[in-house]
C-alpha cells in the first residue's frame, strides 16, 4: 500500500492522543452491550448531573478497564454491583481497577456517576460541546454535538469508534415546559414537581458521537413513509414559531429518503425511526436524530457550494446530513484517521439526490462544480491511533474520487449495486478504509488501489500532458504515484474512446489529422497541453 505523502508527515502526538486514539489494553477487553445514559441538565447553572450504565462482555480476562471522560467533568464514583471502585485518571482516560474477577464469556456492568460544567461549544458543531442558547422568545435552547472531540466531552462511555454499542436508553430531566428530543423513540414522559424527564430507546448499534440530546420550546409533526422495508416514521421537532415553515421546507426529507433507499438500499434504522431536530447551530449527524440548522433556507445558508445552480435546489443540510445515516451511522469508520468513509460518500450523496432527481448532467455539472472547494495540499487520510483525521479535502475531492470511480465502472446500474452492496454487506459495522477499497474493487471487477492511493493517500492531483502532431495524440501523467494507470475516455475529432496513459509517452493515432481533443469532465484530473 502507498504509504502516506511526505507532506503530512510533520506531526507530534501527545500520550492523551494514543489514550483517546487507540484501542488500548484497557479497551481491548471488553465488548460494549448497552448504555443507559441518564442525566439531569440544568441550563441556568449550565451544568449536568447524571450517571452511563455500561454493560459489557468479558473477551479476555483482564481487571483494569479504561472509560473516557473529559474535563471539567469530573467522576464523582464508579460502581461495580453496588460496590465503590477505585479509579485512576490521565485527564480524559480514567482507569478504573475491578474487584469482581472478569471471566471470559461474562456479562457486567458498571455505574459512572458524573457532574459538572461541560464544555461549552465554542463554533459548534466543528468545535463542540454542549450549545447554551436562547430562541427568540428568551427560552433555553440547548443541543449537543461531539464528532471528533469525542462524545467524552459531555458523558463518559468508551470513547473510540471501533466498539460501537449495540442499543441504548437516554433519560433526560429538563426543566417543564420544555422539551428533550434524543436518539431512538421516545419510549415515555414522566412529569415531576418542576422538572419533567423523557426516555428514549435506541434499538439499532450507535457510535458515540451520534448520540445527543436536544432540548428546546419544540413542536411536533410527523409523517409515515412507505419505505423500501415498510412503513417508515419521519418525525420533525422545530420551534414552535417555525412550525409552518417547516412543514413546507421539511418536503426535503422524503425525497431524500426516495433518492437514497435507491441508490443506497434500505433506511438502516426503521426501528428506532428518522427524526429532524431543529438546533441552534448548522447541523449534525446524530443517528436516527438529525439536526437541523440551515435557517429553513435552499443550499448551504442560502448559497450553491457549486455554482452549478443544481445547489439551490435542495437543502444542503437535510440532504447531506440524512446522507450520513448509510455513511457513517450504518458504516462507521474505527479510526478517525479513515473519516473520508463518511465524508467522502457523504459529498457524494449530494450528487446522487441531485441525479435522481435532475438527471446525470445535472448531478455531473453539481460535483464538477464542486472541485473549486479543494486545495490538494494535505492527503485526505489521517494518522491512525492518534484520533487525527485528514485534509478537509475528504469532503469534497471524496466526491469526485467517487464520481471518478464512477466512469471507470462504466455501468450505471453496477454503480448502483455497489452503493448497494457496500451498506449490505457493512451493515451496523465499523470499517477500516481498505475493507471499503477492497469491496469497490472487487464488485467493480477492477484493481482500483492505485486509484484510492493517489487520491487519498497523496495530497497531488494527477496532470495529463498531452501534445498534438498531425494525426497524433501524445500522452502521460505526471505528479502522481508510481502505479497510477488510470484509463480515461477521451474525444478525437468527435469520435469517443478509451485511452490508457502512464508515466511513459504513450501515443494514439487518429484516421485523419486531429482538428479537436476534448477530455472527459468527469475524470478529476488537470489536463495540460503542451
Amino acid at each position: 500500500m502507498f504509504l502516506v505523502s511526505i507532506a503530512n508527515t510533520a506531526q507530534t502526538f501527545t500520550e492523551q492522543d494514543s489514550l483517546r486514539g487507540s484501542i488500548t489494553p484497557e479497551r481491548a477487553w471488553w465488548d460494549l452491550n448497552y448504555y443507559h445514559l441518564d442525566i439531569t441538565v440544568n441550563p441556568d447553572e449550565k451544568y449536568i448531573s447524571g450517571k452511563n450504565t455500561i454493560r459489557y462482555t468479558v473477551l479476555d480476562e483482564n481487571q483494569v478497564l479504561q472509560v473516557d471522560l473529559q474535563p471539567p467533568l469530573k467522576i464523582e464514583k464508579i460502581t461495580q454491583d453496588g460496590k465503590k471502585l477505585k479509579f485512576v485518571s490521565k485527564t480524559n482516560a480514567h482507569f478504573v481497577t475491578l474487584k469482581k474477577k472478569q471471566q471470559k464469556g461474562n456479562v457486567n456492568e458498571i455505574v459512572v456517576y458524573y457532574s459538572g460544567h461541560p464544555k461549552e461549544a465554542i463554533n459548534a458543531p466543528w468545535d463542540g460541546g454542549f450549545s447554551w442558547k436562547k430562541d427568540e422568545n428568551g427560552e433555553h435552547f440547548i443541543a449537543t454535538s461531539c464528532q471528533g472531540l469525542g462524545a467524552s466531552v459531555w458523558w463518559p462511555n468508551k470513547d473510540h469508534m471501533y466498539d460501537e454499542v449495540d442499543s441504548m436508553r437516554i433519560s433526560v430531566t429538563n426543566p417543564k415546559g420544555l422539551s428533550n428530543i434524543s436518539n431512538g423513540k421516545l419510549e415515555k414522559i414522566v412529569e415531576n414537581a418542576k422538572t419533567v424527564t423523557s426516555h428514549w430507546v435506541v434499538k439499532n448499534p450507535i457510535n458515540n458521537y451520534g448520540v445527543n440530546i436536544n432540548i428546546g420550546d419544540y413542536v411536533h409533526f410527523s409523517e409515515v413513509y412507505e419505505g423500501e422495508n415498510g412503513p417508515l416514521d419521519m418525525d420533525y421537532y422545530v420551534l414552535k414559531d417555525n412550525l409552518e415553515k417547516a412543514k413546507i421546507h421539511f418536503k426535503d426529507a422524503p425525497k431524500m429518503m426516495e433518492a437514497f433507499e435507491h441508490w443506497f438500499g434500505p433506511y438502516p434504522f426503521y426501528e428506532d425511526g428518522f427524526k429532524l431536530v431543529e438546533v441552534p447551530y448548522l447541523g449534525m449527524e446524530h443517528q436516527s436524530s438529525v439536526t437541523y440548522g440551515n435557517k429553513y433556507k435552499k443550499g448551504y445558508l442560502g448559497r450553491d457550494t457549486s455554482g452549478s445552480g443544481w445547489g439551490l435546489k435542495f437543502d444542503f443540510i437535510i440532504i447531506h446530513e440524512s446522507g450520513h445515516e448509510w455513511f457513517a451511522n450504518n458504516i462507521t469508520y474505527k479510526d478517525v484517521a479513515d473519516m473520508w468513509v463518511h465524508e467522502g460518500f457523504t459529498a457524494y450523496s449530494e450528487n446522487i439526490f441531485v441525479d435522481y432527481f435532475y438527471g446525470k448532467e445535472a448531478a455531473e455539472d453539481y460535483v464538477i462544480g464542486t472541485r473549486k472547494n479543494i486545495q490538494n495540499k494535505t492527503p485526505i487520510i489521517g494518522f491512525y491511533d492518534v484520533n487525527k483525521e485528514g485534509s478537509g479535502d475528504m469532503y469534497t475531492k471524496g466526491a469526485n474520487m467517487l464520481h471518478t470511480i464512477r466512469q471507470l465502472v462504466d455501468n450505471d446500474e453496477k454503480w448502483r449495486k455497489i452503493l448497494r452492496g457496500l451498506n449490505k454487506e457493512f451493515y451496523h459495522q465499523t470499517v477500516t478504509t481498505k475493507q471499503i477499497e477492497d469491496y469497490v474493487s472487487a464488485q467493480s471487477g477492477r484493481d482500483l488501489s492505485m486509484i484510492f492511493d493517489q487520491y487519498l493517500r497523496d495530497y497531488r492531483l494527477p496532470i495529463l500532458e498531452y501534445k498534438i502532431t498531425a494525426n497524433n495524440l501524445a500522452y502521460r501523467y505526471v505528479s502522481v504515484i508510481d502505479s497510477f494507470k488510470m484509463p480515461i475516455k477521451v474525444v478525437i475529432n468527435e469520435k469517443e474512446q478509451w485511452i490508457f496513459p502512464s508515466q511513459e509517452w504513450k501515443t494514439t493515432a487518429a484516421p485523419t489529422n486531429i482538428t479537436t481533443v476534448v477530455f472527459d469532465r468527469n475524470f478529476y484530473i488537470h489536463t495540460k497541453q503542451l
